[in-house]
């Protein structure tokens, strides 16, 4: 089977590319299984401590590839976005992967590009970014969580804006509106990803994985079952080595060493 995902550790930074460029990296079901095969790749790789997702060549992605995934969707159901793997890079039918993802965006960023910038952690888009939701131009509704996550993250006019109408909508409209936290110029975006994705991988990897975990409980369960989860998850913490040497490098006033 060939490559349409790209898996490659640099330190402890996994860079995901989709790698369909002659399709505009369209996602047909081969890509959503490497897809989700990357994802599990990055919670169980323990050197792996943070996650890009670009996409190869001109375009994130233009979206699905419907001649081959719609009648897939249509007799096994929306979860076959979710591939076949413990996790979901969309985090619906699964899931999430328990470590950060940081997503480049560019040029052709439609329908399920979206959706995998309201299911990553930190975006960074490019400025010749083009993002659309036709789904219902084309009959359908969005099943990537669009229609809930978008409401909830972007507020419910933002998201009805793109989600209702279909129209085009480029980086400046996403940053106002928070799909995407940083724009920059064409060609830096997967630069500027790793490089916060290296920022995130210099913090003690046990304390990030708490803070993100700790972070979707009180978005998902509310700040009841948030505080339940850090009485349970920080003596934990308190009593590891990463605690440990967090201490010991602010007595000796150094940058920790995780």
């Amino acid at each position: 089977m060939s490559q349409l995902v790209t898996v490659d550790q640099v330190g402890h930074v996994l860079m995901i590319g989709i790698n369909r460029a002659a399709k505009r990296n369209a996602f047909n079901l081969a890509t959503i299984d490497q897809f989700a095969a990357a994802y599990q790749q990055l919670a169980d790789e323990p050197d792996a401590r943070v996650g890009v997702v670009f996409g190869h060549g001109d375009h994130f992605s233009a979206g699905l590839d419907l001649a081959e995934v719609g009648p897939a969707v249509a007799t096994r159901g929306a979860q076959t976005l979710a591939g076949n793997y413990e996790y979901d890079p969309f985090g619906i039918w699964k899931p999430q992967v328990p470590k950060p993802v940081v997503l480049a965006l560019n040029g052709l960023s439609y329908t399920l590009s979206i959706e995998l910038a309201l299911a990553s952690d930190i975006v960074v888009a490019a400025d010749d970014v083009r993002l659309r939701q036709l789904e219902i131009g084309r009959g359908l509704m969005p099943f990537g969580g669009g229609t809930f996550r978008g409401p909830a993250q972007l507020g419910w006019g933002n998201a009805m804006r793109f989600l209702l109408t279909g129209e085009e909508f480029g980086a400046e409209y996403a940053q106002h509106i928070g799909l995407v936290q940083e724009v920059v110029p064409a060609g830096d975006h997967v630069a500027r990803a790793r490089q916060l994705a290296e920022l995130i991988a210099e913090q003690s990897p046990m304390a990030v994985q708490a803070t993100l975990a700790n972070a979707r409980i009180g978005r998902d369960g509310g700040e009841s079952a948030a505080v339940e989860h850090i009485l349970a998850t920080l003596p934990n913490i308190l009593a590891s080595e990463d605690a440990a040497e967090g201490l010991l490098s602010f007595v000796e006033r150094r940058p920790a060493k995780f």
